[in-house]
């Protein structure tokens, strides 16, 4: 079934006059990522060409995602916007809330009972507001959006950062804060800077043990996690053409973790294949209407350093298995070096737990390649060493895979299936002995491998890799392990060799779901009524953020100076956390509570310069907040760095923090910043963070003449009377400084709602 053909018909029939527009203002060819772009400018057909890097640009995005945990925050936004529907089509996917610790099946009865009334929420205000509701156990946001709603040449907007998956069907998908998806679902233009573009080019075939994941994880070593960074990353070439739609997909998926602002494919035979799969023939049937508007212009992928900002090639048919890993997913190994780096950096070789599935690879392709070796195990008389997990991506896959009899193979080797959701990628794993902070490794097909984040052990050493190359190892139940080399004893002594794994890229049977886990919202949502109790401890309907006094900002204490990296993660952690990602106060205890402070390199513990004493940092500001004083939070390189998660701008915003000064920025937090009006400002010379001294007040002057451009002024005062001052820079365009005098983005939307109503 086609969601909103009518929108996508729009979509394509002004495709052609759109792109030729561009093409007329921009004076050259045009890549993919340029084209779809161009189609989606706010007010319409191109006036004007862009710079990359340097415009901002107003556009309107076909779509809105949401998964729960941000879905919240992200509605109870909406509902102070004042409009009886969502503008845009718009989703809600309930995936991050389940708990993994048993299996499938009696996690998600847990579920439903412990998050009842956040699912009733999320169930009432999308019924109400034209929402469709996706229920606990219909599968990971990525994979349903994959499976449904992506479509070439679109642009959608989520409210999670790895929303670009939908790149793999020819989508600009980007995730983004829940303010960001409030404003377009109240009707209202989406802000970009006009991205730089990367090309990479794919030449070769995959083959063996090589597969798409493989693709990403060389990118990311040789991007890093900031490389992306303001960019869109654009995959062209023969290679690109022989990839799955959903191996694509995980290549897309990953570009989260080298800052990308999203990652694409242009539209192709592989595209319309999986189209017709998923019974979408209609918009295949359309697409194949204006295929040549679905892909980079020829010139362009003939002579690429001509048209992108940078240009990468690998050769497929060259390329070798990866794992990256440890503590951050852009530390990438060749697998024939891997063996050798475990045992040089005193890794812990025994493998723990192999974990395959999750929102990057989960499709039937990453399932079935992966049964292949646990066949082959159960055949050639091994067992399996290493605890073994199974997150399927959604209810159509898993319910194809249980049909086709591959789930009852992983059980077989002693595999454990878990729900359709989230799981221990995000760090929904009660995994036992934890808590004992024991040192140890793991091995998954996720995306992100942070410290702490899978299980809330610093000291799990977290690696990721496709789920051929998983499995291989959990089966080993050693890191030192390499399929393509090495032979196991089995269970009669002999020495035997895992073959290649095999794999297909879409069911022969096609696919099959009874129930996918679908609500329709209501023709009328007006008399329907949105549940939130006001004694709940995990919803809380919002106040309004106060506006900017119109003065300097004077006596501000410093909270915390973060030392190294503070990802999303640090800010607002996961984990037990996500039971309060619709309370505001509740979930702000958590704030900064992993960040490491600079003087004591200790996470949790800054002193309070009101009474000299040292505690959390959560009440620390809450004692500054209740004596009226504001504070400072300074932070090192790409400072949120991470997921999209909007707490961590709105938990400082909340509790009285009114400035973030680090040495750069993660570019969606940055915006989530500005969106909540905070003033979020870059050192101009890096090594004035030295200076910042734990018993500091601290002044920003040159907010009364605020503008685009203009450096700020920050003032030390120093614990023995001294003082010293120097510049700072800030990205904040004329918009985004109305941002930050209302308030916040959603003051101003409110206000412009009731001025139209």
């Amino acid at each position: 079934m086609a969601f909103d053909l009518d929108m996508i018909r729009k979509v394509y029939s002004n495709m052609e006059s759109r792109i030729q527009a561009a093409r007329s203002v921009v004076g050259k060819p045009l890549t993919l990522t340029e084209k779809i772009l161009y189609a989606h400018l706010w007010d319409g057909e191109a006036s004007k060409a862009f710079d990359r890097g340097v415009s901002y640009v107003d556009f309107a995005p076909d779509r809105v995602a949401m998964q729960d945990a941000t879905a919240q925050m992200a509605l109870l936004q909406f509902m102070q916007a004042g409009r009886p529907k969502v503008a845009v089509p718009s989703t809600v996917h309930c995936d991050h809330l389940i708990q993994a610790k048993v299996g499938a099946d009696e996690d998600l009865a847990t579920a439903n009972t412990t998050n009842k009334e956040v699912y009733d929420f999320l169930s009432s205000v999308s019924n109400k507001y034209g929402l469709g509701f996706w229920k606990p156990g219909a599968g990971i946001i990525h994979q349903v959006v994959i499976e449904n709603y992506a479509f070439p040449g679109g642009m959608m907007i989520g409210t999670d950062s790895h929303t670009p998956n939908a790149g793999g069907l020819g989508m600009v998908a980007i995730g983004v804060g829940g303010a960001d998806a409030c404003d377009v679902m109240a009707g209202f233009a989406w802000e970009l800077k006009f991205p730089k573009i990367i090309g990479v080019k794919l030449t070769g075939k995959l083959s063996g043990w090589t597969s798409a994941k493989d693709v990403i994880l060389k990118v990311a070593g040789i991007l890093t996690v900031k490389g992306g960074t303001g960019c869109i990353v654009e995959y062209f070439g023969e290679g690109a053409r022989s990839l799955s739609a959903t191996g694509k997909g995980t290549i897309c998926n990953m570009g989260a973790e080298i800052g990308a602002t999203t990652s694409i494919f242009g539209y192709d035979e592989k595209s319309e294949e999986y189209l017709r799969g998923t019974k979408r023939e209609e918009i295949a049937d359309l697409a194949n209407t204006i295929k040549q508007h679905l892909t980079g212009d020829e010139e362009v992928y003939n002579n690429p350093e001509q048209y992108f900002d940078q240009v990468i090639e690998i050769n497929l048919s060259e390329l070798e298995p990866h794992i990256n890993g440890p503590f951050t997913p852009d530390l990438a190994w060749p697998l024939s070096k891997f063996a050798d780096a475990v045992r040089e950096h005193n890794w812990p070789a025994k493998l723990d737990v192999g974990l395959i599935g999750s929102c990057t690879n989960s499709s039937y392709e990453d399932i079935t390649r992966a049964a292949s070796l646990a066949k082959q195990a159960i055949d050639k008389n091994l067992v399996t060493k290493s605890e073994y997990t199974v997150t399927p991506g959604s209810e159509l896959v898993r319910y194809t895979v249980e049909r086709d009899g591959y789930l009852d193979t992983f059980e077989k080797i002693g595999g454990v299936v878990l729900a359709n959701a989230c799981g221990p990628c995000i760090g929904q794993w009660a995994r036992h002995g934890a808590e004992m902070h024991e040192k140890n490794s793991i091995i998954t097909s996720f995306n992100r491998n942070f410290a702490k984040r899978a299980d809330g052990n610093p000291n799990t050493h977290a690696f990721v890799a496709s789920p051929e190359i998983v499995t291989a190892l959990a089966i080993a139940g050693t890191l030192t392990f390499n399929p393509i080399t090495d032979t196991l004893t089995n269970e009669q002594g002999e020495q035997v060799k895992l073959d290649e794994p095999q794999g297909l890229q879409m069911p022969i049977k096609g696919y099959a779901v009874e129930d996918a886990g679908f609500q329709a919202p209501a023709e009328d949502g007006s008399h329907v009524q949105v549940l939130v109790s006001p004694e709940s401890s995990r919803l809380q309907i919002l106040e309004v953020f106060p506006s900017w006094e119109g003065t300097d900002l004077n006596g501000l204490k410093l909270l915390i100076k973060a030392k190294g990296k503070c990802t999303t993660d640090h800010i607002s952690m996961a984990g037990p956390w996500l039971k309060f990602r619709g309370h505001l106060d509740n979930i702000s205890n958590n704030m900064l509570i992993g960040a490491i402070n600079y003087f004591n390199d200790t996470a949790d513990h800054v002193k309070n310069q009101l009474t000299g004493e040292y505690g959390p940092v959560p009440a620390t500001q809450r004692a500054y907040k209740a004596a009226g004083i504001g504070s400072i939070v300074v932070g090192d390189e790409n400072y949120g760095e991470g997921s999209s998660r909007e707490h961590a701008a709105m938990e400082p915003r909340h509790l009285g923090v009114r400035v973030i000064l680090v040495k750069s920025f993660a570019r969606i937090h940055e915006t989530n910043l500005k969106k909540q009006g905070m003033l979020g400002i870059t050192f101009a010379d890096p090594k004035d963070y030295d200076k910042i001294q734990e018993n500091d007040t601290i002044d920003i002057k040159g907010l009364t003449d605020f503008a685009p451009g203009q450096q700020l002024t920050v003032v030390l005062h120093h614990e023995d009377g001294s003082s010293e001052s120097f510049p700072v820079n800030h990205t904040y365009n004329q918009q985004q400084i109305e941002w930050f005098k209302a308030g916040a983005a959603l003051n101003i939307i409110r206000m412009k709602q009731q001025q139209q109503a």
